[in-house]
């Protein structure tokens, strides 16, 4: 799924970036731009997938609520210290053209970190209540399943016939987070804004950044940070004991749950009652929400039957390659669509000539991915390789 983000970023990226000209009307860029509505939800929603296994090994090893929050929250700070990098690196390179206010513009990595951290304070203040509450064993697992289990930390799940209470209520906490980050995004970006606070406080609310109104290509915590909710609460269900033995009826259950989503928003959507005085289905409508939350559920049954049954399982998967370094590619390829080194003059091309450029962009961090994962730098002593002895080889004759 990091993989097939990857390349839906690439192509919205590369031609929003490059097409100029008759190519910016139509129908072709509209299309591309549909499916660039798709990259961060993924990245998002994976984010959360990711760090519900994480939590799940960390119960696993019998940590202390409070230690898992601290470990959690840390890699949430770790994204958001990327996310502040790479805009400073970004300033750096358009020195002189470059407003210095695009050092605090927020990005998606930013978003990430920060819903890491909201979402280990979540499970965190969830795992200390079940402890709390439950005592050492009451409430949650049978003494059965202790065998070989950690005690006094509520575990996510048993082998029983359901998940245990703790289970419920991270589950039943991350779609609550979900939900109400997308009901309270569309009074946050109108009547309830908080144009008290700093611009750049108030742009990780609304994406206003310094512009006095909230920006649609801004990733603010409402509702991006919806979606890592949303795969907070499938991961918890995907990984869970009952869930690890039969992962392809779970995911396929997971796609008819995204389905029923999907036909709801759309109806939601089309129908005359809403729920707020101003609608805008593409920036605030949790109608956009449930509908692209449908979607990850979806694609996350088709990227699971690809890899199961489907191509991926005879031989080498480009997907499956940059999904590994999705980090790295992400980093690199911005400055070779929007930077100074762009492979392509801005605004300028057409749809071929884009289409060329996408293929480059591709193949060049495929490349960059392989290097990255299958050279095993670890292992390289510097220190040993005879510099003087090299430098003799490549002397000119």
């Amino acid at each position: 799924m990091r993989g097939l983000a990857c390349l839906l970023m690439f192509q919205t990226h590369c031609y929003d970036a490059w097409l100029g000209g008759d190519a910016r009307n139509t129908s072709f860029l509209k299309a591309s731009q549909l499916l660039g509505t798709l990259p961060a939800p993924l990245f998002l929603f994976l984010a959360g997938v990711s760090f519900a296994l994480i939590t799940d090994k960390l119960i696993r090893k019998n940590l202390s609520p409070a230690e898992i929050t601290r470990t959690m929250a840390r890699r949430g700070a770790e994204i958001l210290a990327f996310g502040l990098l790479f805009r400073l690196q970004e300033f750096l390179i358009a020195w002189g053209w470059a407003p210095w206010s695009d050092l605090l513009r927020v990005d998606v990595l930013n978003i990430i970190g920060l819903s890491m951290i909201l979402m280990a304070l979540t499970c965190g203040i969830i795992l200390t209540v079940c402890q709390r509450t439950g005592g050492s064993r009451q409430g949650m697992l049978p003494s059965a399943s202790y065998q070989g289990m950690p005690s006094g930390i509520p575990q996510v799940a048993n082998n029983g016939p359901g998940f245990s209470r703790c289970g419920y209520l991270l589950i039943g906490a991350a779609i609550a987070a979900a939900a109400l980050l997308a009901l309270l995004t569309p009074p946050l970006y109108t009547t309830w804004r908080p144009t008290w606070l700093p611009w750049p406080i108030e742009s990780y609310v609304d994406g206003c950044h310094n512009l006095g109104a909230p920006q649609p290509w801004l990733f603010s915590i409402f509702p991006w940070a919806a979606f890592a909710f949303a795969g907070l609460a499938a991961g918890f269900i995907l990984f869970s004991d009952q869930a690890r033995n039969q992962t392809a009826k779970t995911l396929a259950l997971f796609a008819a749950v995204g389905a029923v989503a999907i036909l709801a928003a759309r109806q939601f959507d089309h129908s005359s009652f809403h729920l707020y005085s101003t609608y805008d289905y593409w920036h605030t409508s949790p109608n956009f929400l449930m509908m692209r939350a449908g979607l990850m559920l979806v694609i996350a049954f088709l990227s699971y039957a690809w890899c199961r049954w489907g191509l991926a399982t005879r031989g080498f998967s480009p997907l499956i390659q940059l999904g590994q370094t999705s980090l790295l590619v992400y980093w690199v390829h911005i400055e070779f669509v929007y930077g100074r080194y762009s492979l392509l003059s801005k605004r300028a091309q057409s749809i071929p000539t884009a289409s060329r450029g996408l293929l480059e962009i591709f193949l060049s961090m495929l490349i960059l991915s392989l290097i990255r994962t299958r050279i095993e730098w670890k292992r390289i002593s510097w220190n040993n390789i005879n510099w003087k002895k090299m430098m003799g080889r490549v002397q000119p004759a």
